[in-house]
């Protein structure tokens, strides 16, 4: 035994599977993930430490991206959305209600078969829980949905929807096993939200067999999955809280993936022949958000100024080593409608100063400007300290100012929104440039954390929400961005790059939005 972190672990393959009753003969099908912490939950709409990583393997949905080949790499085609757990569907002639007729004969690993019922109540649970999901329907503009026959489901819309497809793409409204999950429902707990916590009744290829707190958890495939039966038959998520130890697991092959590598990490790994790190260009936007309900930022070329005084290419290179893509827009280069030649604000300090001069502030800004940053993401503080730096070079006393995660969440909420100046990384697991745009820049965005409000800008993306022609749709979200990158409320820092890191011998990893790798496409040969 070996002492690593706070924890002392077996430190060969043999005792990882001794520690879980498999046996060494089997390790041929087991993927051993090595991750700072063991989910603490399994409910989608209920996002715990690393509860997304797995709900991702075990809940699967009504449709899926199609796939295509880009540069020799298999990557997701966001504009190609086909049938998965549904195999068809109609719609009425004013778009408001859509009928999906569900692949009969689905079994989840309880050998229980998908049932409207299921997708009625799944949905009905997201409604009830107010939460991720409640989010995703009312972007989407669907106001219910009801099983109409055993194997056909109707959602009826507020309005008709462009973004209905790609929303059922995604692990949340899970779809759940219900003849399974109301057993475990109380009278005090109808949605079984306290059995969720640790126990997953899915459709999907994988489903969880064991949980040890603090230790690991153990997956197994589900043997009735209507799709191709994974290469993993097991998936051991183990629990190694030091970033050092993981990555000397996997250099060691005791572990064939860890979840979520730090840059420094990174670049280490890249030039180890022990190890494989793929790489795809994120569909999120590190940044430093201005909010303009406080008096300083309500002054649109004070946020201009902040934007000019910040060189985004030594930013990147000094926190991102060089490896994450600068960005021009609040939408992700890697999505359709994405219009990056509006964001002009090129490092130009003396610009800077000449704004801040016309903005009232001819000698800077001397009183002290708080900087949030938290540990929410890696990148917060050096992002934070690094900014505050380049803008104490044109005369503003940027303090940059640690706050714990919760307090962070806690005042970013829609109701409170009092940070003045904060880092953070947002970005959509819907893979559409008018459901990004919503989510982070629409007053009602639960990502727009800042406070930013524009009633053109609102405008345009709820006609983009309905508007079912795609070129129109981008017409509209480029004039939405336009309008957004004048009005400046961030400062954008780069489209942090997603790093995952391998054995050599594993292959089939895929880039999704929610970006976490998906079991069912890994191989190991």
């Amino acid at each position: 035994m070996k002492l690593l972190g706070s924890k002392y672990i077996a430190t060969g393959v043999a005792a990882l599977a001794m520690s879980t009753a498999i046996s060494t003969a089997s390790l041929a099908e087991t993927l051993i993930v090595a991750s700072p912490n063991v989910p603490e939950g399994f409910d989608g709409d209920a996002l715990k430490a690393h509860t997304q990583n797995v709900v991702t393997q075990v809940y699967e949905n009504l449709f899926a991206y199609a796939k295509t080949e880009v540069d020799g790499r298999t990557v997701l085609d966001p504009n190609n959305v086909v049938p998965h757990l549904a195999e068809s569907y109609t719609v009425s002639e004013d778009g408001k209600t859509w009928v999906f007729k569900l692949r009969e004969g689905v079994l989840s690993p309880y050998g229980n078969e998908l049932t409207a019922d299921d997708v009625e109540w799944s949905w009905a649970k997201s409604f009830a829980q107010k939460r991720t999901g409640n989010f995703i329907a009312r972007v989407s503009n669907v106001t219910g949905v009801e099983a109409i026959s055993k194997y056909e489901v109707a959602f009826t819309l507020s309005a008709p929807s462009a973004i209905l497809l790609n929303a059922l793409t995604l692990y949340v409204p899970g779809i759940y096993d219900t003849t399974e999950v109301k057993k475990h429902a109380t009278d005090d707990d109808p949605w079984a939200l306290k059995w969720m916590e640790s126990n997953t009744a899915g459709f999907g290829a994988y489903h969880l067999s064991r949980l040890r707190a603090d230790d690991q958890a153990l997956f197994v495939a589900n043997e009735n999955y209507f799709g191709d039966a994974p290469y993993y038959d097991r998936v051991i998520y183990k629990e190694i809280p030091s970033e050092a130890s993981r990555v000397t697991l996997l250099k060691a092959g005791e572990v064939q993936w860890i979840d979520r590598p730090s840059i420094q990490k990174v670049v280490d790994m890249q030039a180890d022949p022990e190890v494989k790190v793929e790489r795809a260009t994120s569909r999120s936007v590190a940044a430093a958000r201005m909010n303009p309900k406080c008096d300083l930022f309500s002054d649109v070329r004070v946020r201009q100024a902040f934007n000019y005084a910040v060189d985004k290419d030594a930013l990147n290179k000094a926190v991102f080593a060089g490896q994450a893509d600068k960005a021009g827009s609040i939408v992700s280069p890697i999505i359709a409608g994405s219009a990056q030649d509006y964001w002009v604000y090129d490092f130009d300090p003396d610009k800077a100063r000449a704004l801040l001069a016309e903005a009232g502030y001819p000698d800077g800004i001397d009183e002290p400007v708080e900087l949030l940053y938290a540990d929410a993401f890696w990148h917060q503080e050096p992002v934070a300290i690094q900014v505050a730096d380049m803008l104490k070079r044109v005369g503003i006393n940027a303090q940059p100012t640690r706050v714990t995660t919760s307090e962070m969440r806690a005042r970013a909420a829609p109701a409170v929104q009092d940070m003045c100046f904060f880092t953070w990384e947002d970005g959509p697991i819907v893979l559409d440039a008018v459901y990004s745009m919503f989510l982070m820049s629409h007053s009602a965005g639960v990502s727009n954390r800042a406070g930013y409000v524009n009633a053109d800008l609102d405008a345009l993306i709820d006609a983009g929400r309905e508007e079912l022609d795609f070129d129109s749709r981008l017409a509209l979200m480029d004039d939405a961005q336009k309008i957004w990158a004048a009005d400046a409320p961030w400062i954008l820092a780069a489209y942090p790059a997603t790093f995952e890191a391998m054995a050599p011998n594993v292959s089939g990893w895929v880039y999704y939005p929610d970006e976490h790798e998906r079991w069912k496409e890994l191989r190991g040969d």
